[in-house]
């Protein structure tokens, strides 16, 4: 006979979710200093925020394995669907905030309609604020991390995107444990412990992030072949990149953007055009080890 399996209590809907052990600090510490109210609704207030990145990442089209809830948000662990553009990634990142937006202005309300106890929806608005603007800081894995850089692919090189929003994050979660040791020597009651227990986190967590931005890169452009057929076919802009041919392969496809098709424009002194060469033939050569530092003018001579 078979038996009748059971999902695990803390998945739901195919999606697991479970406690980051700092959160449970701050939970086991809350409940023995008589903060239980204030802990059960900081609670509900971040699963609500990372309900909102599930309804938004599943709504177009990714897969959702994972939430860790956080003391500020939380992180979830997603695929991507391919073909995803720096917008769907934009909308993914701000459908938590949004979820703190309109908690603030339903308890605004209720307060002002005497519903809720004036404490209890000032602390309710209030926690909704500070997890809001904190998690928009330009921290990864933060949302506004994640906004940071969504922004910066617009602009910039995939590869230089990824040094770039690591190092800012590195920054800013020195800057969170700096200020969390400072607040020892302004006389006001010594290190928050909560500021330095995350910005400990968030440096950890960006120091791992510089680390692999090589294999965040080659995940990229493995995941290049076949993004852009489907707009091929419907005809769609490129983005030239202009080089002369002495240039390597490998420094050409470092120069690759996160939406744009690339078409490899090779010029001579004379910055006449010798080579147009599609993006996947440039990657055919990237990822052989024998043409990755040769030019580009002896390989498509």
């Amino acid at each position: 006979m078979s038996r009748l399996r059971f999902a695990p209590w803390n998945v739901w809907f195919g999606i697991s979710f479970r406690l980051h052990p700092l959160f449970t600090l701050l939970l086991l510490l809350s409940l023995l200093t008589g903060y239980a109210v204030e802990i059960l609704t900081l609670f509900g207030i971040v699963l609500t925020h990372e309900l909102g990145h599930v309804a938004a990442a599943r709504s177009l089209g990714w897969r959702v394995r994972e939430v860790q809830l956080l003391p500020f948000g939380g992180v979830a662990v997603m695929e991507e669907a391919p073909g995803t553009t720096a917008a769907h990634e934009l909308a993914v990142a701000l459908a938590g905030p949004l979820q703190n937006v309109w908690m603030m202005a339903v308890a605004y309300a209720l307060t002002g309609l005497g519903v809720l106890p004036p404490l209890w929806g000032e602390y309710f608005i209030q926690a909704n604020a500070i997890i809001a603007v904190f998690n928009l800081l330009p921290v990864l894995p933060l949302d506004g991390g994640k906004v940071m850089s969504a922004l910066f692919g617009l602009w910039l090189p995939y590869q230089r995107t990824l040094q770039l929003a690591s190092g800012v994050s590195l920054v800013f979660s020195l800057a969170i444990v700096a200020a969390a040791g400072l607040h020892a020597f302004a006389g006001k009651g010594g290190i928050q412990l909560n500021w330095l227990l995350i910005g400990l986190f968030l440096l950890a967590s960006n120091w791992y992030e510089r680390r692999g931005v090589p294999y965040r890169f080659l995940r990229f452009l493995l995941g290049r072949e076949g993004k852009f057929d489907s707009r091929i076919s419907r005809g769609t802009l490129a983005g030239p990149i202009v080089v002369q041919g002495q240039r390597k392969a490998g420094e050409i496809v470092r120069l690759f953007m996160r939406d744009r098709y690339h078409l490899v424009v090779v010029v001579d002194e004379q910055l006449r055009i010798r080579h147009i060469i599609p993006e996947q033939q440039m990657l055919d050569c990237y990822f052989d080890e024998t043409k990755r530092e040769r030019p580009v003018a002896e390989l498509f001579a």
